[in-house]
């Protein structure tokens, strides 16, 4: 079953990633996130993306990379 943003993306980012993002998008709406999603798989796989509260990069383990990169492999599925 292929993933879903709803269900497997979305809670990949914390209240402070939508916070700190939202000047550029927000992490918590489908549409925005779908248009992003090269960027933000580009930020999150080189460790840029997410920050922590101090504005520090905070990597994402490798296997929420995969997840976030698989969605978009499959279509990026709402």
């Amino acid at each position: 079953m292929a993933l879903s943003f709803a269900t497997d993306i979305k809670p990949l980012f914390t209240a402070t990633d939508h916070q700190h993002m939202s000047f550029m998008f927000d992490l918590w709406d489908y549409d925005d996130v779908k248009s992003s999603a090269s960027e933000i798989y580009d930020s999150v796989s080189a460790g840029r993306m997410p920050l922590d509260g101090n504005g520090n990069p905070q990597p994402w383990p490798k296997d929420q990379v995969a997840t976030f990169k698989q969605w978009i492999d499959e279509g990026c599925q709402p």
